[in-house]
């Protein structure tokens, strides 16, 4: 088993009332077993285990503290979830993992570099590792499905448009809109844009995939269908997949690795199985949707 994390209070200076204060000082005096996301799980080169790891660090806006020591760590090859409430910092998350913000302190490392320390030359090459599909799938309005997906190939490579016609192709095939290359995004369904989106996300070979609210707007079924397809083109592909999400359906469904981000923390992470018989008060009281419970309507 390994080493128990350390749990860390809270400041003084925290904008919560003792009770609540209290109650997120216990929410980290669980042990955890093995596969919790611990941050000093022995690699003999970094990045061989963790793919990310975001260590300590604090965030804050004027006084909307968003990172309050945040620690987490992503398996490499799993389909990670993150999980928490809205308004608790999902999307700063994702801006400081590829370096589109950075820390007020703390360090966010990507297979052992310091994404806060790079240049930008070395950014742009660390995004390169990265694909992301965003929330309505951010197509671009003028273009069809075809040159969408063509874009990052088009923009970070010297590939000829017949190698790129079989990358981009394959795609498409493979997300199911072999049939919607000619359509714009305007003829297209939520589900089918978020399809487009996933298939431009892959074209450069990403070693970690994310996805950001890749449920959003979308019905329970079309929904299923997606985590499905998330799963399947993972197992072929491998990688490293983080999908960031609120639905609790979805983590079930496709989550290895867990992690519940509440008031800028991790509150606790671990494999699936662990997460759903958490005995984490947070934990519990969010996977299970109830309403009794540490978390409220503020």
């Amino acid at each position: 088993m390994l080493e128990q994390p350390q749990a860390h209070a809270f400041s003084s200076d925290s904008k919560f009332d003792a009770d609540q204060q209290s109650l997120l000082d216990r929410a980290v005096d669980f042990g955890y077993e093995l596969f919790q996301g611990q941050m000093d799980y022995p690699e003999s080169t970094p990045g061989e285990y963790w793919s990310i790891r975001v260590e300590n660090c604090h965030k804050a806006f004027g006084s909307n503290r968003v990172m309050n020591g945040l620690n987490l760590s992503i398996p490499e090859g799993m389909i990670t979830v993150v999980l928490g409430p809205s308004g608790t910092g999902k999307s700063v998350l994702i801006k400081h993992l590829i370096g589109l913000m950075f820390p007020d302190s703390g360090d966010v490392k990507v297979h052992g570099e310091s994404v806060p320390k790079m240049r930008m030359s070395e950014l742009l090459e660390m995004r390169k590792r990265f694909g992301i599909l965003f929330q309505d799938g951010a197509l671009f309005g003028s273009m069809n499905v075809y040159d969408n997906v063509c874009f990052p190939l088009r923009q970070n490579t010297n590939l000829s448009e017949r190698e790129i016609a079989e990358i981009v192709n394959h795609r498409l095939d493979e997300v199911g809109l072999s049939a919607a290359h000619n359509k714009a995004p305007s003829e297209l369904s939520g589900g089918m844009r978020k399809r487009a989106g996933f298939a431009r996300a892959l074209v450069l070979e990403p070693e970690i995939v994310m996805f950001d609210e890749p449920d959003s707007g979308l019905d329970p079924v079309r929904t299923a269908l997606l985590c499905q397809l998330i799963q399947k083109v993972h197992a072929q592909n491998g990688g490293t997949y983080i999908v960031i999400t609120h639905d609790i359906a979805s983590a079930r469904r496709i989550g290895e690795y867990l992690a519940v981000l509440w008031k800028g923390r991790i509150v606790q992470s671990g494999d699936r199985e662990a997460m759903f018989t958490s005995g984490n008060p947070f934990v519990r009281q969010f996977l299970a949707g109830a309403e009794e419970g540490p978390l409220g309507m503020e």
